[in-house]
């Protein structure tokens, strides 16, 4: 078939047109911007390494020192069952009476009351007897007597504010050999309950409440002697204590003695 030459004129300025048109949405140049590098995050360590102590060398504490040392075999057990073995009395002043195995002090306002232990004379020991005091109150005291006769005596006295103290007492006059210290062991005032306790050897005297160390005196004046209590009310109220189980050990305790120097 001839083509002729209208026809072949007009396809090719159709292709022609067709090539313009495709140049004419023929995609643009991309334009390349670099980007910049990103710093990096440090890392949060939440729970650093410790360093590692050395070990040191424990310590170990030295052992307490027995306060009571080398007792003894029992010497007496007394149960107050038996009022001919204390002084016991009346007046309007105040009583030492005996009943229901206890022995009760009761004192008017001002005024002291000793009561001794008969058949007993004693050098080293250690003593224990239970003071409840009924009425009490301020400075008002009780306590124990030890190495006593009727005239002289050491005398460890606790006092209804709570704290202790220890006299030697002849013939009315009194040294103080231990001034009044505060006790968590004594109890503040009435009713009340205390187990009085004192080791005795040689020279030294030790206080002890319900067991527990309170301090230690030394006097030579007194060697041997018995035991008691006493009452006192040193202000405008009756003072009544309660005396109980009174228990007694020998102490054999010798002291150690000291290193002569070349």
């Amino acid at each position: 078939m001839r083509i002729s030459r209208f026809a072949l004129a007009f396809l090719m300025i159709g292709l022609l047109t067709s090539c313009s048109t495709l140049d004419s949405f023929a995609a643009p140049a991309m334009t390349f911007t670099p980007t910049e590098t990103p710093l990096q995050t440090p890392t949060i360590v939440w729970f650093p390494p410790s360093a590692t102590p050395s070990p040191q060398p424990v310590s170990t504490r030295p052992p307490t020192p027995e306060m009571r040392p080398d007792l003894g075999e029992e010497i007496l057990k007394d149960r107050f069952a038996y009022a001919d073995l204390w002084d016991v009395a009346a007046s309007d002043q105040g009583s030492a009476a005996m009943k229901d195995n206890r022995l009760t002090l009761a004192v008017l306002p001002g005024v002291y009351l000793i009561s001794l232990r008969h058949e007993l004379v004693i050098g080293n020991f250690y003593a224990e007897i239970t003071a409840e005091p009924s009425l009490c109150r301020g400075e008002d005291s009780y306590g124990f007597l030890v190495r006593a006769n009727a005239v002289a005596y050491y005398r460890f006295a606790v006092y209804c504010n709570g704290t202790v103290s220890a006299e030697r007492v002849s013939v009315g006059t009194h040294q103080i050999l231990q001034v009044p210290i505060p006790s968590g062991d004594a109890p503040p005032g009435a009713p009340g309950k205390v187990r009085i306790g004192v080791w005795a050897v040689g020279n030294e005297m030790r206080l002890f409440l319900n067991g527990i160390f309170q301090f230690s005196v030394s006097d030579s004046n007194y060697t041997s002697g018995t035991v008691g209590v006493f009452a006192h009310s040193a202000g405008a109220t009756a003072v009544t204590v309660n005396f109980t189980d009174l228990e007694i050990q020998k102490a054999a305790y010798s002291p150690p003695t000291n290193t002569p120097n070349p």
